[in-house]
């Protein structure tokens, strides 16, 4: 055996590990991955505003949102989110998680219902990672 380790990206590569997971996951869970995109455009059709995210096994899994700053403080972020937990709500979705750095949105995301559930400390060597849930059924968190 030889271990390989770079810093270049295989798009043929990751495919293929990603592929055996996913065969191997498919013996304990439906195949229900889906992925979730929600943007927010000004009036020339200008991205504004996104949510990239991902459904499966009934939670919905937010990687990224993102304002640009001059559009900040409308509530576009919010509409975002909240688009795209309605959506997952349609796909069958009880919950919905997401993390945050301490320099970015933790305060954001506890208004809309998101509680913390795990914490990393030094991120380069300062700041936090903020582990975030939200149940999207009606029972209490």
């Amino acid at each position: 055996m030889k271990i390989e380790v770079t810093d270049v990206q295989n798009e043929d590569d990751d495919a293929f590990v990603v592929s055996q997971l996913r065969a191997y996951n498919a013996a304990f869970a439906v195949k229900d991955f889906k992925l979730l995109r929600v943007f927010a455009r000004d009036a020339d059709g200008t991205i504004i505003g996104g949510l990239l995210a991902d459904t499966y096994w009934q939670y919905l899994e937010v990687h990224v949102v993102w304002v640009s700053e001059a559009h900040r403080n409308a509530g576009h972020a919010s509409r975002l989110l909240n688009s795209a937990e309605s959506e997952a709500r349609q796909r069958g979705c009880k919950h919905a998680f997401l993390d945050t750095f301490s320099f970015q949105a933790l305060g954001f995301y506890q208004k809309l219902g998101y509680s913390e559930f795990g914490r990393l400390d030094e991120f380069s060597g300062k700041h936090e990672r903020h582990y975030l849930h939200k149940r999207l059924d009606d029972r209490h968190q």
